[in-house]
């Protein structure tokens, strides 16, 4: 995909420091990881198609071991265990990257230095690739600079099969989490400790942990879309909204469900969860499908729960039909808004809101989301409900298909 005479330079993430002399949790930068599996810092990777030395037209540089590491930051890559990892034969200690980088740069025309251009991105820390792209553009200041994301986004888009069995993997310790909770679960209990009961689950079966920070939402907490205080009672009569998911080997999955404290649902709380529960099965059934724009689909899903919530007394059937013959009128000022006020669909994979090109369109075999709720805030009720599928001609997998979801069986499992 690369323009003939180019060198591409891929940087690891840095480990985010804090207070004192603490650091955080590496998490490694997703496109590095996608190209070699290393999965360490200081480790960069180059590729150069078309140099000269058929060894350097892939180099991958880490940094440096010894025992004292060993001792106290664990086992580092080794070079042969750096081409054991990656596939790439030719490793290099990091030290004798500016030395490589000089001798490629004198073949090469094009660059192409990494950048986060995710649509929603909005992070002011700058990255290892941040700080790169300034210094290779000091140095070398004459060559032509382009963009590797473009093309990252297209293949990263579409999943190889090992990066859907991981998935299914998250998946599936997702589903013995939400277990865990839906046996144990009872009015009084505090949100964090339904946290931590996810959290024991998933380190116990390898999990590297929560895929992004859970929301455990309870009553009108429910109605916030990204509440992460988690630290409220739960109360006899609420329902409890559960954004979570499990990280395995990098993959991500990202789960919701919405569940009666009591273990019972009113008639009230079932009609809405009804609500949700028939979209998302449209959703999954019968309107994603590849080619279809996302952004045409996330319409396609306003209509459906617009009716919804005239069925369910929520809307006035006249302020809505005005709507509709409305030219001009934006979808955030629509009355469904008030209810519904977020996507329902988003690409998933190294990234739990994962990189997808511009206008992206389903692809075969991407990994999406899908997450249709309704949000109630005067009856202080927020319901959605969240499955990850793979995309397919033949029909879509859901990878939560076995997850429990029927009302009936949630109500079965929790008063077992």
């Amino acid at each position: 995909m690369l323009e003939s005479n180019s060198i591409a330079i891929f940087n690891s993430a840095d480990v985010p420091p804090l207070s004192a002399d603490g650091t955080s949790h590496f998490t490694q930068n997703s496109d590095l990881f996608y190209l070699t599996g290393a999965d360490q810092e200081d480790t960069v990777l180059i590729l150069c198609p078309d140099a000269k030395d058929v060894e350097n037209r892939e180099i991958l540089f880490v940094r440096e071991t010894s025992e004292l590491i060993a001792i106290w930051e664990g086992q580092k890559l080794t070079k042969e265990r750096a081409t054991e990892v990656s596939g790439i034969a030719h490793v290099e200690w990091i030290d004798q990257l500016d030395h490589f980088l000089r001798r490629l740069m004198r073949e090469s025309q094009n660059v192409y230095l990494n950048y986060n251009e995710h649509g929603r991105a909005g992070s002011p820390v700058e990255t290892a690739d941040d700080r790169f792209r300034k210094r290779c553009q000091s140095l070398y200041p004459n060559h032509h600079y382009k963009r590797p994301a473009p093309l990252l986004h297209q293949l990263r888009a579409v999943k190889a099969g090992v990066e859907i069995e991981l998935t299914q993997k998250a998946c599936d310790i997702t589903d013995s989490g939400f277990r865990r909770v839906l046996s144990w679960l009872k009015p009084g209990v505090m949100e964090y400790e339904i946290e931590a009961e996810y959290a024991h689950e998933f380190l116990r079966l390898a999990s590297n942990g929560f895929a992004y920070q859970p929301i455990i939402a309870s009553g009108s907490n429910a109605c916030v879309l990204h509440y992460l205080t988690n630290d409220h009672r739960c109360e006899d009569g609420d329902m409890l909204l559960m954004d979570v998911g499990a990280e395995f080997a990098n993959y991500n999955a990202d789960m919701t469900r919405t569940i009666p404290v009591n273990g019972r649902f009113t008639e009230r709380q079932r009609a809405v969860y009804g609500a949700v529960h028939r979209t998302l099965n449209t959703c999954i059934d019968e309107l994603i499908q590849p080619g279809v724009k996302i952004k045409d689909y996330q319409k396609q899903c306003a209509i459906i729960i617009e009716e919804e919530l005239l069925e369910l007394g929520l809307l006035d059937g006249k302020k809505v039909a005005l709507e509709k013959n409305q030219a001009g009128l934006k979808e955030e000022h629509k009355s469904y808004r008030q209810y519904f006020m977020h996507g329902v669909s988003h690409s998933l994979g190294l990234d739990v809101h994962d990189v997808t090109p511009t206008d992206p369109v389903f692809q075969e075999n991407m990994i999406v989301t899908v997450e249709p709720g309704i949000y109630i805030r005067e009856e202080n009720l927020g319901l959605r409900l969240e499955n990850n599928i793979v995309v397919k001609k033949s029909g879509n997998i859901d990878l939560m298909g076995h997850i429990p979801i029927e009302p009936d069986e949630i109500e079965d499992l929790m008063n077992a």
